[in-house]
């Protein structure tokens, strides 16, 4: 595997928790969106970029500062992997939306991002984060689906690992 870091943004600590799995899963470094700068972009090739969902849609607010220095570094050249969180039941309508965001400011920033996860299985009403049947990374909804959480970032860790 190439040089990989899993980069989240959470502010209730849910995002943080599985950004920690997935990179305990991987053998990576975890790095808080709020603490990443172009030199550590520029030395990983992958980039896991995890963010939790808020309000209508929204990223995780650390996230703002954190598309603009990911665009400033530039990722040509690299190989950008999508996982968010939401709430399926309280924001059915917005489940997950905030990967949206990241996934437009990676696409911008020249990277390859990696297909997400097929939304069979998951039960929500909308989301911009999905393209047809799928989502554009793994979508996760810790307390509601806790029991599927760990099931869901095994597959997801298995169809992405050969990219990385």
């Amino acid at each position: 595997m190439k040089t990989t870091i899993v980069i989240y943004g959470s502010s209730t600590g849910s995002c943080q928790s599985i950004a920690e799995t997935i990179a305990s899963k991987l053998g990576v470094e975890t790095v808080d969106v709020a603490n990443i700068d172009e030199a550590t972009i520029a030395s990983h090739e992958n980039l896991l970029l995890g963010t939790s969902t808020w309000g209508a849609g929204e990223m995780q607010d650390d996230w703002y500062d954190g598309v603009k220095t990911l665009k400033s570094a530039g990722l040509a050249g690299k190989t950008v992997a999508l996982f968010g969180c939401g709430d399926s039941e309280s924001y059915s309508d917005t489940f997950c939306g905030g990967m949206k965001e990241l996934y437009d400011a990676a696409v911008e920033a020249g990277a390859t991002v990696l297909p997400g996860v097929s939304t069979d299985g998951y039960t929500f009403e909308d989301s911009e984060a999905v393209e047809g049947d799928k989502f554009l990374g793994l979508a996760l909804d810790d307390v509601n689906e806790d029991d599927k959480t760990e099931e869901r970032i095994d597959a997801w860790i298995e169809a992405i690992k050969p990219a990385l």
